[in-house]
C-alpha cells in the first residue's frame, strides 16, 4: 500500500508533497483575508480603491490589506494602478487569472453561507460531548 507522499505524479506538481510550492499557493488561496478581497474585487465593476476594499473588509488592518494585495499582485491575481496625483489614489482589479480564481472562491463561500447552520449544530453537538 502507497503512502500519500509515496504516490508518483509523474513530474506534476503534487500538493501533498512537504516541498511542493503548490502548497504556498494553496495557504495563500485559503487565507480568510485573500477569500474576501477577491470577492470583493470580483464583484466590482471595475477597479477598487484601497480605503473601498478596507471598508468593505471589516476586521482587516492597513497592514494586513497591504501585505494581501503585494503578495496577490505577485502571484499575478491581483493588478495594483498608481495615478500620480495628490493625494496618490491606488486602485485594485483582478486579472484574468485572478477572475478564474474568483468562481471557485465564490462557489466556496456560498457554500459556507448555505450550509452554516449545519455547522453551527454540529459544533453545539460536538460541544456537548
Amino acid at each position: 500500500m502507497l503512502h500519500r507522499n509515496q504516490i508518483e505524479t509523474k513530474g506534476e506538481p503534487d500538493a501533498f508533497s512537504g516541498n511542493c510550492p503548490v502548497r504556498e499557493l494553496l495557504d495563500r488561496i485559503a487565507d480568510k483575508w485573500t477569500t474576501l478581497i477577491i470577492g470583493i474585487l470580483g464583484r466590482a465593476e471595475g477597479a477598487v480603491r484601497f480605503g473601498e476594499l478596507r471598508r468593505s473588509v471589516t476586521g482587516i488592518s492597513q497592514k494586513m490589506l497591504t501585505q494581501t494585495l503585494r503578495d496577490l499582485e505577485r502571484d499575478g491575481i491581483v493588478t495594483r494602478t498608481l495615478y500620480p496625483e495628490i493625494p496618490p489614489r491606488v486602485e485594485y482589479s483582478l486579472t484574468p487569472l485572478g477572475r478564474t480564481l474568483d468562481e471557485p472562491l465564490s462557489a466556496l463561500a456560498r457554500w459556507a453561507e448555505r450550509h452554516m447552520p449545519e455547522v453551527r449544530s454540529a459544533q453545539v453537538d460536538f460541544d456537548r460531548r
